[in-house]
């Protein structure tokens, strides 16, 4: 029987999700594998704080796993598969580095210190002939790395639409459902543990941007980095617009898109409105799911738990199980580099439907003067509806367009005269 002897860098919640699943898949990775998985190291910052926290938890972690000095783990010849929980870019990427060096294959859910540094970690494991898995970092439990980076290698993808932040699609959820507005509803999930104190990293799309930059790359075959990635978050969404865009048949998500045709490539995360029949539109609450177009595999998706400890400690642990049996690590097979990948024409003109809300002085002409702007720019109306507004003598004007160029509509917008007419949202409408 292969004996394996693990390190983990951090025993967080998730941490902790793998150390218990580990005790309870022993036996059958035993029986079914025919390897015993140890853990003989694990990085914390305080180990009587560490301890006091795992009986809280009632996690039986033994006092001598803890240790406060990282090259306890990395630099431990008995270890062979390093763990990384930490969270953040730094010291992790760091300590991974150091872990591959050393010759240990490393596991990581940091999507931040991968897409920050992923060039430097897969040179390293190349170098010292180990692996990088990374499944967890995208989506949780849902298998979206393995597909890409293995299943659909072969295929050339030209879309991908990602619902990959619980927190955002839980509020933007509870938004659409109970009519509330965005702060009451964040208050309720920051209540609930489901949003951060501060929840800047995930309301603001950073934490969507980072995992997009590891699809695309993946997807797409060439270094898609996080500054390539156009971001916007949720926290000017309000439920008013929720509302109009729902009765125009259309529900709201924050969206990590990547787009390819040909070499030109088009990276963005912001809140998308979507028909309310397209399959992601129906994914709800904390859910992440993943929607893929390839030439070969045309439509799929993929849904799951995209986070919570065991959902992410079953991917984690899948990947434990892989490096565990593998004899050859499997990298990805583009040029993995710190910049974006030459061949690649990045573009911020992408072609996009827009749902815009005016504000509009309730009088004759005013449509004119509005369809006139659009107009210069070559942008066409495809629908209108008009609302009554909160203010006396306005009223909500709400447009849908025709697919049209982003810097087209943004030109239209700069156009409108405020004195008769103030914008007061702009959401982009994917139509596929």
């Amino acid at each position: 029987m292969k004996q394996v002897c693990l390190g983990f860098l951090g025993c967080g919640n998730i941490g902790g999700g793998v150390y218990r699943l580990l005790g309870e898949m022993q036996e059958t990775l035993k029986e079914r594998d025919n390897i015993s998985i140890s853990v003989k190291k694990i990085l914390v910052k305080n180990i009587d704080e560490a301890v006091a926290i795992n009986e809280k938890k009632g996690l039986c972690v033994p006092r001598e796993l803890l240790t406060e000095h990282a090259e306890d783990v990395t630099g431990d010849p008995a270890i062979s598969i390093v763990c990384e929980f930490m969270g953040g870019e730094q010291p992790a990427a760091r300590f991974m580095q150091e872990a591959l060096a050393h010759g240990k294959h490393v596991i990581t859910a940091n999507k931040v210190a991968l897409a920050l540094n992923w060039d430097k970690l897969q040179a390293q494991a190349e170098e010292s002939h180990v692996g990088l898995w990374y499944e967890a970092s995208v989506g949780g439990v849902i298998p979206v790395i393995r597909v890409l980076n293995v299943n659909l290698e072969s295929d050339r993808i030209d879309r991908i639409y990602g619902i990959i932040n619980g927190t955002t699609n839980y509020i933007l959820t509870r938004m659409a459902q109970e009519g509330k507005d965005y702060d009451e509803v964040l208050q309720d999930a920051q209540r609930l543990g489901l949003a951060e104190p501060n929840p800047a990293t995930d309301v603001e799309g950073m934490d969507a941007a980072y995992k997009l930059s590891i699809l695309a790359s993946l997807a797409f075959h060439g270094r898609v980095t996080y500054e390539q990635i156009y971001r916007e978050g949720i926290t000017q969404v309000s439920a008013q617009d929720i509302a109009f865009g729902r009765e125009m048949g259309y529900t709201l998500k924050l969206l990590g898109i990547a787009k390819k045709d040909g070499d030109v490539v088009e990276t963005r995360v912001h809140p998308t409105f979507l028909p309310s029949q397209h399959p992601l539109a129906r994914v709800d609450g904390s859910l992440n799911a993943i929607f893929i177009h390839g030439t070969y595999c045309r439509d799929m998706m993929l849904q799951g738990r995209g986070a919570g400890d065991m959902p992410t400690a079953s991917a984690i642990c899948g990947d434990i199980v892989e490096a565990a049996l593998t004899e050859k690590p499997h990298y990805p097979t583009f040029r993995n580099t710190a910049h974006p990948d030459p061949a690649f024409t990045f573009t911020d003109n992408w072609q996009t439907c827009a749902y815009i809300r005016l504000s509009a002085v309730d009088r004759p002409g005013v449509l004119a003067r509005v369809s006139e702007c659009f107009a210069k720019e070559s942008v066409s109306i495809a629908s209108m509806l008009q609302k009554e507004a909160a203010d006396e003598g306005r009223a909500n004007l709400i447009i849908i367009t025709h697919p049209a160029p982003e810097q087209s509509i943004r030109r239209a917008l700069s156009l409108l005269d405020e004195s008769i007419c103030r914008l007061e949202a702009m959401i982009r409408v994917e139509q596929e």
